[in-house]
């Protein structure tokens, strides 16, 4: 590793509109930054997805691109390539407060009006529950053609709104908009501030997230004050900020 690395300074970037298209794959661009960006300082990943889908957008070596990464908001957790941190949505709530929590969103989804629907509208994952209105086996141009209508009819945040009032006391739930089609479901504080847990020994966190507004899923990290948050809209923006902040900023020095 380069000798000039800082290990006190750490970029954690989210990935879906971060470091890739929504649930899309990394250009060679972005792979290329981040290589030369862990030449720098620490470098890691948060996203609300699980392992393996950040393996499909960020390449089989992902825990080699980067030195920590943290799926379903950090409640799956490597460092350095070993597994450290691994809990479960199934075990904080039981199988009764889960199962009427699932119940009562089928019926929820089966009463939302969307144009169209597809498939797989809940998936379950170990620390979070996923829920699409529109189904995720829905196809690239379906998932951003409901992206447009979401803008302009709030499908997604009128979801949100009756899940809260019905299970954020009773069940302890908190509900954020991700992406372009789904509403991530996990327990309180389980948010992406989940993974600072892990990095209490850096002097600087930059977090970089493109859902930084209030009900985003990338809100709580990046107004969180252990961190420096950074709003990016794009991947492209994202080795903009990357290059001003951290590499060219270093090579002038």
């Amino acid at each position: 590793m380069d000798a000039q690395r800082d290990e006190s300074v750490i970029a954690l970037f989210d990935i879906d509109g971060t470091l890739t298209p929504s649930r899309g794959v990394a250009s060679s661009d972005i792979l290329h930054t981040l290589k030369e960006l862990k030449k720098k300082i620490v470098v890691g990943t948060v996203g609300g997805s699980d392992f393996v889908k950040q393996k499909e957008q960020l390449g089989e070596n992902v825990l080699e691109l980067v030195d920590y990464s943290f799926s379903e908001n950090g409640c799956v957790a490597y460092k350095n390539g070993v597994l450290i941190h691994s809990t479960s949505i199934k075990e904080f709530l039981g199988e009764e407060r889960l199962k009427a929590f699932l119940n009562f969103t089928m019926h929820l989804l089966a009463d939302t009006d969307v144009p169209i629907k597809r498939g797989t509208f809940i998936e379950f994952r170990s620390a979070m529950i996923n829920i699409s209105p529109i189904g995720r086996n829905c196809s690239q141009t379906e998932r951003e053609q409901f992206y447009h209508f979401d803008k302009v009819h709030r499908v997604r945040e009128k979801m949100v709104k009756v899940l809260q009032e019905k299970f954020t006391e009773s069940h302890q739930l908190q509900f954020s908009i991700g992406g372009q089609i789904s509403i991530d479901v996990f327990p309180i504080g389980w948010d992406k501030t989940y993974c600072l847990r892990h990095l209490s020994n850096f002097k600087e966190i930059h977090f970089f997230g493109d859902q930084t507004q209030q009900g985003g899923n990338d809100y709580e990290i990046f107004i969180s004050h252990k961190t420096i948050g950074h709003t990016v809209a794009s991947p492209a923006e994202t080795i903009q900020k990357i290059n001003e902040l951290f590499i060219l900023k270093k090579t002038i020095k």
